[in-house]
């Protein structure tokens, strides 16, 4: 019995193990993307994002292992489930085409356009061009090792500089992405989303008011939500700002062995003139410039001239648009709500990590918004600039409602006697609504809540070396109290409130000031007094 035994587990054992390698191979039966192949991609992405966005999984790796992946469990266990945010689209369309013997390729070199451009192709001022490509085109044997492709070869390739570019080249080198038209058929679920300060989100979900919500990755691993708003920042065209969906991938004049599997050939993308929603309407407008300016392109809808992000809402939107004050002001809020307790999981990230204990550098990165080591993994500038572009915005948004709705404009739909009023009250009822906390140098937790990060906002510290209460902006000498830093980082604290005011994230400004360098505002690096969010003293007036 005992020897029946250990041959039947020796067996099992072996058999896990063929299985195991069978699962991590990859193989092409299907030669060609197709519409419903994009469909399916999209429901694959939606089912991730709501998981994400219901907080059910927080990181790449426990996304992919539950139960919103439709994949679930049929996965090695040697494959890592790691991808930052500008692996994250490409590692799930690659994860995605792996499940379904679909053939994939990948840009793996890019070039500045012109000649002299950053030397950081990450944020190249004229945009970037495609040098080199990696084809997973199978031998005769057929198939590869997706572990392979997806551990190592993909996410060691690909990087936010692969995005900044317009996407029009269709050549040997073509892109892997296009651009598309602004339309609920073109932006969907799978649909990428590039912010030209070096971010990157993938679209999980479109509303029928127009509302755009989109997952993105960080270099932790972690997973969050969010709402496509002015914090994706509009750029010159060859930069490729915005949307851009993959482009679709055909597998030629390749044979197939007796197993039905595809074998040899070539890959190559679709042309853009066979592409339906092929446009470049977003850079240049729908009514463009004669003279060929992006910026002074213009966005007419219905014979109305709108400016971008209004023009997007409505041309997504399902059917005609009308905007409820009350219920965007929740919206808003309630994204702005995310991105803060997302920040609590990145600046615990950092303090777990023992960066605040350590001597601050003598000097700031050459740009404090591009960089790498330990200040691209734990500092926070980039993510708290699009939180004061957030607030900045709500407060836009609330003063031009406010001014629609006294000019009885149709589109919008308020039944009330005083908007500003209501306005605040939904305001302070969902800042009240969200809370959430930081835990202290001391261990202990100290409650925040919307109210009170607006009210502090440029006083939260970017800057990894700072203790957490730094980090939260704490001025009060009893919160200050647990603060293990030296008067070293505390000067080095009150000398960058000027690179705190600023919202513009700035790529092409030198930043590697040292503590007597920095006395003030420099060239594109840092501002006077930041700008106004204040939000209940606008209402206030207004009611």
């Amino acid at each position: 019995m005992l020897a029946r035994g250990l041959i039947f587990s020796l067996g099992f054992i072996l058999i896990s193990a063929t299985t195991q390698a069978q699962s991590a191979r990859w193989k092409i039966t299907r030669t060609e993307w197709t519409e419903q192949d994009e469909q399916n991609f999209g429901q694959f992405i939606t089912r991730l994002g709501e998981s994400v966005e219901k907080r059910e999984c927080t990181h790449v790796d426990k996304c992919l292992q539950s139960p919103a992946n439709m994949y679930v469990g049929t996965d090695p266990a040697n494959l890592r489930l790691f991808a930052d945010c500008a692996d994250l689209p490409y590692y799930l369309r690659g994860y995605f085409a792996w499940k379904n013997d679909l053939p994939f390729s990948f840009q793996n070199d890019v070039n500045p356009r012109q000649g002299g451009d950053n030397k950081d192709v990450r944020y190249t001022k004229f945009g970037n061009y495609v040098t080199g490509r990696y084809g997973l085109v199978p031998g005769r044997s057929g198939g590869f090792n997706a572990v392979e492709i997806l551990n190592n070869s993909l996410v060691d390739s690909v990087w936010s500089a692969s995005f900044r570019v317009l996407g029009v080249e269709e050549g040997a080198h073509f892109t892997d992405f296009y651009p598309v038209a602004l339309s609920r058929e073109a932006i969907r679920p799978g649909t990428v989303i590039y912010d030209p300060n070096g971010h990157v989100a993938i679209i999980y979900k479109v509303t029928d008011d127009g509302r755009i919500f989109y997952i993105d990755s960080h270099p932790d691993n972690t997973l969050t939500s969010g709402m496509y708003t002015p914090k994706f920042t509009r750029s010159f065209p060859y930069q490729g700002a915005g949307f851009k969906n993959f482009r679709p991938l055909r597998l030629e004049n390749a044979a197939r062995n007796s197993a039905g599997e595809f074998y040899g050939g070539r890959i190559v993308g679709v042309r853009n003139s066979q592409l339906r929603h092929f446009s470049l309407e977003q850079f240049y407008g729908n009514r463009p410039d004669p003279q060929g300016d992006w910026q002074k392109g213009q966005f007419f809808f219905r014979g109305v001239q709108f400016d971008y992000y209004e023009y997007l809402r409505l041309a997504v939107a399902r059917g005609d648009l009308k905007i409820d004050p009350l219920n965007d002001m929740h919206q808003n809020v309630a994204d702005i709500c995310t991105s803060l307790k997302d920040r609590v999981v990145a600046v615990d990230v950092s303090i777990r990590a023992g960066i605040d204990r350590k001597a601050h550098p003598p000097r700031l990165p050459a740009n404090i918004y591009g960089t790498d080591g330990e200040w691209e993994e734990y500092a926070s500038p980039a993510r708290d600039a699009r939180l004061k572009v957030a607030f900045m915005d709500l407060l836009a948004q609330s003063r031009q409602l406010i001014k629609r709705q006294r000019a009885h404009d149709p589109g919008i739909i308020y039944n009330g006697g005083n908007l500003a009023a209501d306005l605040l009250s939904v305001y302070e009822n969902e800042a009240r609504a969200c809370q959430f906390a930081y835990r202290n140098s001391q261990g202990q937790s100290v409650p925040l809540n919307i109210e009170t990060a607006r009210t502090r906002l440029f006083d939260l510290s970017f800057d990894p070396y700072h203790c957490v209460e730094l980090r939260w902006g704490a001025s009060s000498a009893q919160e200050l109290a647990a603060c293990q830093g030296d008067e070293n980082k505390m000067e080095w604290y009150r000398r960058e409130r000027w690179l705190r005011y600023q919202w513009e994230r700035r790529y092409d400004a030198r930043m590697d000031f040292s503590l007597e360098e920095l006395t003030g505002p420099k060239p594109g690096a840092g501002i006077a007094q930041p700008p106004d969010i204040d939000l209940i003293r606008y209402l206030n007036s207004e009611k």
